[in-house]
């Protein structure tokens, strides 16, 4: 009996330890079988100024190898139409600005001597930087059939139409700088020499295809549409042209938004910038 009932116990452990050992093996905390949590997916919305459209673009799909969860939805359009939509309530996570004008319209940080004259407050202020230079140009058609070189031939008989940015456009204010203390500005208004752009895209458009004589831009649309271009405007002709960025308050990805405009910062995006004309801000 007590040979029996040992052989009983003995089969018993033996059950038990085949049915542990049927078990998987928990993985260890930590483990790298574990799986990482998907990242969210978010959609940023980013306003530009028309003058970078082609840089962005670049950036943007630069920007889905570090951060394939991240959507970013461009808008470009001159810098004041934008900051008008986003008063008006579009939604906009980041905006960049091609001059300090409309961006201190949106920032609290200003007051109305500032340029905050309606008291707006939309910009992050801990994250407003100036993010990129840009050059004022005279650009002229192919081959330049009327001989224009430099800004003063404006205001000679070689000119017979120019094409400007609007007067809320900050092309069309620098352009307006220019040719004011160049005191050519009203000579060419009243002898209906002046055509206009409601961006600087429009105001490329029109020399390259051959409409105007010749046409003020910036540097970096030059590049990109292959314009000839003849002179450049110098210091004591306009201000320096900035591009100021900032996160705005009312975006609901916060996080998000600050990488992406770190990002901007970073060295493989200013390299694109770099390359068509833009220079890091001084």
């Amino acid at each position: 009996m007590k040979k029996i009932l040992a052989l009983l116990l003995c089969a018993a452990m033996l059950f038990a330890l085949a049915a542990c050992s049927s078990k998987p093996a928990a993985e260890p905390e930590g483990s790298e079988a574990a799986e990482e949590p998907a990242a969210e997916e978010v959609t940023l919305y980013v306003f530009a100024a028309a003058s970078m459209t082609e840089t962005l673009d670049q950036i943007i799909e630069l920007y889905k190898t570090v951060a394939p969860n991240v959507t970013i939805v461009p808008t470009y359009d001159s810098s004041g139409t934008l900051k008008t939509q986003i008063q008006e309530g579009a939604a906009c996570d980041i905006f960049i600005s091609a001059a300090q004008k409309q961006m201190n319209q949106l920032d609290a940080a200003k007051d109305a001597e500032g340029g905050n004259e309606e008291g707006l407050d939309f910009v992050l202020s801990d994250t407003r930087v100036d993010l990129l230079e840009n050059k004022v140009v005279l650009a002229v058609p192919d081959e330049n059939p009327k001989g224009i070189e430099t800004f003063a031939d404006l205001g000679t008989d070689k000119l017979s139409l120019l094409c400007i940015g609007n007067e809320d456009v900050p092309v069309g204010a620098y352009s307006e700088e220019i040719l004011t203390n160049l005191g050519i500005l009203e000579t060419l208004e009243q002898s209906g020499k002046l055509t206009y752009g409601s961006n600087v895209k429009e105001v490329t458009t029109q020399v390259k295809e051959g409409t105007v004589d010749a046409g003020i831009i910036y540097a970096t649309d030059a590049f990109s549409a292959e314009l000839t271009v003849v002179d450049q405007a110098t210091s004591d002709m306009c201000k320096q042209v900035i591009y100021p960025a900032a996160v705005l308050n009312i975006t609901e990805n916060e996080q998000a938004a600050r990488d992406f405009l770190a990002f901007l910062q970073s060295d493989e995006a200013m390299a694109v910038f770099e390359a068509v004309g833009f220079a890091p801000a001084p």
